[in-house]
């Protein structure tokens, strides 16, 4: 590992593009080369971004021995792949959400990457904002005792066009797996994982889900009811219950910057704390302590924690009668 942790951004869409900007705010590491499919769009993001290099392929930006970890934004699908191809090159990674679109392709990425000691973390930016970080804090101190509950939704109207990635199946399309994995790792973060999933929504003409809710069911009678949606907009706003008290999550409860605490006989406590640049810089921030520690996986957003989200989010998906299949090559 170079003194300077240095980047690679796989895939320069519409996250990829924010993320990067985020680096400023980020001590000891710089982003330096890009890949896309397209040359073209490559250069472009390296000469407006100011990164060196320009890749045309994944497979080049693997190969390039001056990057020590990639930021993968490729569509859902074609993670595995290039998470699989960068694990053997021995560079670590950050990998947006959903981590794939499989349970059994999550499993393998975090396999390769035990077995070779390589760091691997899901792109889970909620869990690294500074409010999200102080409601865990005060939950652990028993701010609103056991928690018991957990509701959370998200949802965006969006026109159905056929031709747009949110709505292809081979491209990881719907709801559940661009949306839905927001509220099942916010509730998987604070109730651990279910033991019952139950799932019901409506599916686009091109058998994709338009639509999903969620109950999350635990042996305990804990419980998770969670909304997601391409069909309607919905307030992006999550609600975590105790048997003290409770705490709200303001808008949009994915980046949020207050949470309001409620406890019995106290006036609500609004507690407002801001983000680092766009947001992004918190997971790139942990990311880059966690190579300088040598560490191979975060405390904060472990690899079982992302590994029980894929498998909740593909059993809803089951249930509405859609599945996924991984992109089986780099290019």
């Amino acid at each position: 590992m170079s003194e300077e942790i240095r980047w690679g951004v796989v895939g320069p869409g519409r996250i990829a593009e924010k993320v990067v900007q985020d680096f400023g705010h980020v001590e000891g590491a710089r982003a330096v080369a890009v890949a896309s499919r397209s040359i073209d769009r490559a250069r472009d993001f390296a000469d407006r971004h100011g990164l060196q290099r320009a890749h045309g392929s994944y497979a080049d930006i693997l190969a390039d021995p001056e990057v020590d970890v990639l930021y993968v934004a490729t569509p859902h699908p074609q993670h595995h792949a290039v998470a699989l191809g960068a694990l053997k090159a021995g560079k670590a990674l950050l990998v947006e959400k959903t981590f794939t679109t499989t349970v059994a392709g999550a499993q393998e990425v975090v396999d390769l990457s035990r077995e070779a000691g390589v760091f691997v973390m899901e792109a889970m930016w909620t869990r690294f904002q500074p409010a999200v970080v102080r409601m865990r804090e005060l939950i652990a101190d028993g701010a609103i005792g056991e928690v018991r509950s957990v509701q959370a939704d998200l949802g965006v109207h969006r026109e159905f066009d056929p031709a747009d990635r949110l709505f292809a199946r081979e491209l990881g399309g719907g709801a559940l797996l661009d949306l839905g994995v927001y509220v099942v790792s916010f509730a998987q973060m604070l109730l651990g994982d279910p033991d019952t999933v139950a799932a019901a929504g409506s599916l686009f003409e091109t058998g994709v889900d338009a639509e999903a809710a969620l109950l999350l069911g635990y042996a305990d009678g804990r419980t998770a009811t969670l909304t997601t949606s391409l069909r309607n907009a919905l307030p992006g706003q999550a609600r975590v219950f105790g048997t003290a008290g409770w705490i709200d999550v303001l808008p949009r409860f994915h980046h949020p910057q207050t949470v309001v605490l409620h406890r019995a006989d106290a006036d609500p406590e609004p507690i407002t704390l801001a983000q680092r640049g766009g947001g992004y810089s918190h997971e790139l921030i942990e990311v880059t302590q966690c190579l300088r520690a040598g560490r191979t996986e975060s405390a904060v957003m472990p690899l079982d924690d992302t590994l029980a989200v894929q498998r909740v989010l593909e059993d809803a998906a089951g249930q509405l009668g859609v599945t996924f299949a991984e992109d089986p090559a780099v290019r």
